[in-house]
């Protein structure tokens, strides 16, 4: 008999060399039926696997993470077994996990249609239902190259190819389809269930644009029936909600090819830009922070001191001018040790705050870019504290202070925190990295918040707390940072002068909020489709005259209005205004003043709310208090 210990710190004795399966049925029948694969001493095995020694062992179904990505991992298989009954001479390649589902990319002789996506899921089902049994096997690389040559498999022959020859080959099998995989995979196919497929896309084999096209399909599946409904509205809703439909309906932004991710700003876009950048700025004077200003263009030679040429270079833009090579910035801390190396400092001037709205350029691939949400031009909320040691925990608590009241201010509540560790890649001594590591961690502690450790996600100067918002339908988007850096003031000779005389180098502390005002933007308009907080809409109201007769008193009104700072359009066009409400709700207008006859009569106004609300008639004077009562909320 061998011992195996559960997660509840409870213990079972079981028959040498009974399975995963086994043990589960031991504990429960209920639960052997949902069971999906298992973690034995920490490693990932299906429910075949024989325990011969004493382990500790968690059963995995589908209410765990795990779960929901073996079954996630498992349809990527059930669709490329699909695939190959109703298409026989497609090639399968790669199909991964991914976040809300997977895909799986072919090579087939003419493109996929709607049509085929439609038959491909309803084969997919029917095999689901048979319950097909999974196997896991081995084979040896010869073995392995010739089975998948006689199936004319050639790409899953450059990828066998391509695995050292030390590492065991495993393979999954259901019916007559068999897949490269390390799995696990769930033990038959009855348990996918809640599946649906997507959409068709293009990708080059490899992700080299030198290489094959490929055919992509896309899918989504989920633990339970609801969840894949929950998933499916998500969708729905995210659809609506979409930044860069909203900003051409709301006149804000646009792309074009000639300046590839990089917005033009319309004067509505601008106008929330520069409130939002104003906002930021409002809270860098309340936080005592020095707002400077760094070149756009910069000698290599600083990037290769800082450490960034090495990591970054590809995703820079690169000139060239008398023989010397520069880089348009992707990002503002070598500049901002420079303006702290230009003087000598003190210990009495920390922490000192250097805060820039910092214009950067990244390079990124074409199709990766999305409207505001993955650009090549941004503007980052940049800040660098440099603090001495003693000084990081009441710098990062008041860091992490001021993040969340600019969260709150947005709207958003819901905010998850994760402590981003050491990456293998990364510049430092393991003693400086546990210094900062323990530095942001008692931070968090000391200010009660809550986070869970992301292994192997900080930058390679140092470790970083990330807070990412959680939206209104549910959607996560990671946008502040900060960022505890001992290796770039050392690599960029940053130094001040502490109490006893000596020079000593400064912690660099890195943080934003926002993150690039332009992707917080594209959130924001995703999180309220469009109808903007009051003291954020680009328009805050309309004014619309009903006749001709009105005129001059709504154009009196607006130019009143505007000189008490609220943001007033006006729209005196020969329609009905019944006509000119809905266009300018369709607009996003918070609200619409309507002046007829009445009003001008009684030099009032009628006030009406985007959802239809009639708030009736009121002076101006009541029209403004009731604006700034409003725009107090802020959110």
């Amino acid at each position: 008999m061998i011992s195996i210990t559960l997660p509840d710190g409870s213990s079972k004795q079981i028959a040498e060399t009974s399975s995963v399966l086994d043990l589960a049925k031991s504990i429960g029948e209920g639960l052997a039926r949902v069971a999906l694969a298992a973690e034995v001493n920490d490693k990932l095995v299906d429910l075949d696997y024989h325990l011969t020694q004493d382990a500790n062992v968690k059963i995995i179904t589908a209410k765990d993470k795990l779960g929901l990505e073996i079954i996630r991992h498992s349809c990527a298989h059930l669709l490329a077994h699909a695939v190959k009954q109703l298409f026989p001479e497609a090639q399968v390649t790669i199909g991964p996990v991914i976040d809300d589902g997977f895909y799986y990319d072919f090579a087939y002789k003419r493109p996929f249609t709607p049509e085929d996506l439609v038959a491909i899921e309803k084969r997919m089902q029917q095999l689901a239902k048979q319950a097909i049994p999974v196997h896991r096997r081995e084979m040896q690389r010869d073995e392995a190259i010739a089975h998948f040559k006689k199936q004319g498999e050639l790409y899953k022959v450059q990828i066998i190819e391509a695995i050292p020859a030390n590492e065991v080959l495993s393979f999954y099998q259901q019916e007559d389809f068999t897949d490269l995989c390390r799995g696990p995979h769930v033990p038959n196919t009855k348990l996918l269930k809640h599946f649906k497929l997507m959409k068709l896309a293009g990708a080059y084999w490899r992700g080299d644009s030198n290489n094959e096209m490929l055919q992509r399909i896309y899918g989504t599946a989920w633990a339970s029936k609801d969840d894949l409904k929950a998933y499916l509205h998500r969708l729905e809703e995210a659809e609506k909600r979409d930044h860069r439909k909203l900003g051409k309906l709301m006149d804000l932004f646009h792309f074009q090819d000639i300046a590839p991710g990089m917005a033009f700003w319309h004067d509505k876009g601008w106008r929330i830009y520069q409130i939002m950048e104003n906002y930021i700025r409002a809270k860098l004077k309340k936080y005592d922070y020095e707002e400077i200003k760094t070149p756009q263009v910069v000698s290599r030679k600083l990037w290769e001191k800082s450490g960034h040429w090495d990591k970054f270079a590809k995703e820079m833009f690169i000139t060239e001018t008398e023989d010397h090579v520069f880089a348009v910035k992707p990002m503002s801390c070598p500049g901002h040790v420079q303006i702290f190396n230009h003087n000598l400092r003190s210990y009495k001037e920390l922490p000192l705050r250097f805060a820039e709205f910092g214009n950067c350029h990244r390079n990124e691939p074409s199709g990766a870019l999305h409207g505001l949400m993955r650009v090549r031009n941004m503007v980052q909320d940049d800040g660098h504290v440099f603090c001495t040691e003693e000084q990081i925990q009441s710098v990062v608590t008041e860091l992490i202070r001021s993040t969340y009241e600019v969260y709150a201010d947005f709207g958003f509540k819901n905010i998850i925190v994760k402590l981003s560790t050491r990456p293998d890649e990364r510049v430092g001594s393991d003693a400086i990295w546990d210094k900062a590591e323990n530095g942001l961690q008692q931070a968090l502690e000391k200010n009660q918040v809550e986070f869970e450790i992301a292994p192997k996600e900080g930058a390679f100067y140092g470790p970083k707390i990330e807070f990412s918002l959680q939206d209104c339908i549910g959607r996560i988007w990671q946008c502040g940072t900060i960022q505890l850096d001992f290796a770039m003031p050392e690599r960029l000779g940053a130094e001040y002068v502490a109490e006893d005389g000596s020079r000593k180098m400064p912690v660099m502390v890195h943080r934003a909020i926002l993150g690039s005002i332009e992707r917080f933007m594209g959130i924001i308009i995703e999180h309220y489709a469009g109808w903007l907080p009051l003291w954020l809409a680009p328009v805050q109201a309309t004014v619309l005259n009903i006749t001709d007769h009105q005129a001059d008193y709504a154009r009196a009104l607006r130019a009143n209005l505007q000189t008490q700072g609220f943001r007033i359009e006006l729209d005196l066009r020969n329609e009905k205004v019944g006509y000119k409400i809905r266009e300018h709700t369709i607009k996003k207008v918070p609200y619409l003043i309507i002046v007829g006859d009445k009003e001008l009569e009684n030099n009032t106004l009628t006030l009406r709310k985007h959802d239809g609300t009639d708030l009736g008639a009121m002076t101006t004077q009541q029209f403004i208090d009731f604006m700034h009562k409003s725009m107090a909320k802020l959110s």
